[in-house]
C-alpha cells in the first residue's frame, strides 16, 4: 500500500484545461472605430478531435462599441455579429478559419477585423469600450438528431422524437459548445 501511494506522489499531474478568453485591441481615428479580437484556448481538446474527423465548427461573434458613462450605464454605439467557420483541412495541412488558414493552430484564433464608422466624431473626453462574445459549436441538436437516427435506423420525422430526445440532444449539443467574453477599451493614436 506504501508503494502505490508513493507511486500516486510522483505521478506526473494530469495539466488543467486553460479557460477560453477573448482578447481585443481597437483604435480610434477620428469617426472610424477598428477592432481586432482574438480568441485563445477556445478550441477543447474533445472540440478539436471532432474537427479533425472532418466536422466544422461554427464561430458566432458578436462585437458590440458602447460609449462608457462614469456611475450609469454605458449607451450602445454600435453592434455587429460574424459567423465564420473552423475546419481542419487534411489536404492542406492544417487549421483554416473561413478558408484563410491559420498559422498558429486552433490555440489562438484571429478573428476578422471590424471597422465601425461613427455619426459624428465623438468628444475627445468620451471613453468607447468594445464588449466581444464568441461562441464554438462543432455540432448541432439537429445532427446530433439525424446521428441518433442513423444509428438507432429509427423513426425518420423529426415531429415523431419526444420533448425529452429533442431537450437531450440540446443538452449534449450545448456541452459541446464554448464560449468566452472580453472587453477592450478604444485607444486614439
Amino acid at each position: 500500500m506504501a508503494l502505490v501511494a508513493a507511486m500516486g506522489l510522483f505521478a506526473p499531474r494530469a495539466r488543467a484545461e486553460e479557460a477560453p478568453r477573448v482578447t481585443c485591441s481597437a483604435t480610434r481615428v477620428g469617426r472610424r472605430v477598428v477592432v481586432r479580437p482574438e480568441a485563445l484556448a477556445l478550441v477543447a481538446p474533445e472540440l478539436e478531435r471532432l474537427i479533425r474527423l472532418g466536422l466544422a465548427g461554427r464561430l458566432e461573434v458578436e462585437l458590440t462599441l458602447l460609449r462608457h458613462r462614469p456611475l450609469w450605464f454605458s449607451s450602445r454605439v454600435d453592434a455587429t455579429k460574424l459567423t465564420q467557420v473552423l475546419a481542419y483541412s487534411a489536404k492542406a495541412g492544417g487549421w483554416m478559419l473561413d478558408g484563410r488558414p491559420l498559422a498558429s493552430g486552433p490555440e489562438t484564433l484571429e478573428l476578422e477585423r471590424v471597422a465601425w464608422t461613427l455619426d459624428e466624431e465623438p468628444e475627445e473626453t468620451a471613453a468607447l469600450v468594445v464588449e466581444v462574445g464568441v461562441r464554438l459549436q462543432v455540432v448541432t441538436a439537429a445532427s446530433l438528431g439525424k446521428v441518433a437516427q442513423w444509428l438507432t435506423q429509427g423513426e425518420t420525422a423529426e415531429e415523431k422524437r419526444s420533448a425529452l430526445t429533442r431537450g437531450l440532444l440540446r443538452t449534449v449539443a450545448e456541452d459541446l459548445t464554448r464560449g468566452a467574453e472580453g472587453r477592450c477599451t478604444v485607444q486614439t493614436p
